[in-house]
């Protein structure tokens, strides 16, 4: 994190991690108030149900998702996008290879 006003960042230098099989995550630029955040999701690749405090939006690139939240469910393709509110239950599944960018407000230390 940079300690100036503008945080910018060089995307092919941007280090990337593999949390779990079938997600590539690639954290792209924060400051204590937002995060963005590119992951990269295998065809198959199922996410654990889970909540966290932070509000999210998921932003689909390409490829096709499936989102779950308050018992419903969203088919995600390139363009759609979603905001969950921080604390919600939630899950993913790829339902082809896909990339979705996630912003979380305020930034998520466990990611950093």
């Amino acid at each position: 994190m940079n300690a100036s006003g503008v945080v910018y960042t060089a995307t092919d230098a941007t280090p990337t991690s593999t949390p779990e099989a079938g997600m590539i995550r690639q954290v792209l630029a924060y400051n204590p108030q937002l995060m963005l955040v590119r992951h990269n999701f295998v065809k198959g690749w199922v996410g654990a149900r889970h909540s966290h405090p932070h509000h999210q939006m998921v932003y689909v690139v390409r490829g096709h998702i499936l989102f779950e939240a308050e018992g419903k469910s969203w088919n995600m393709r390139a363009g759609d996008s979603v905001v969950v509110d921080g604390s919600l239950d939630h899950q993913a599944s790829a339902l082809e290879d896909s990339e979705v960018l996630d912003i979380f407000t305020p930034y998520r230390e466990d990611y950093a």
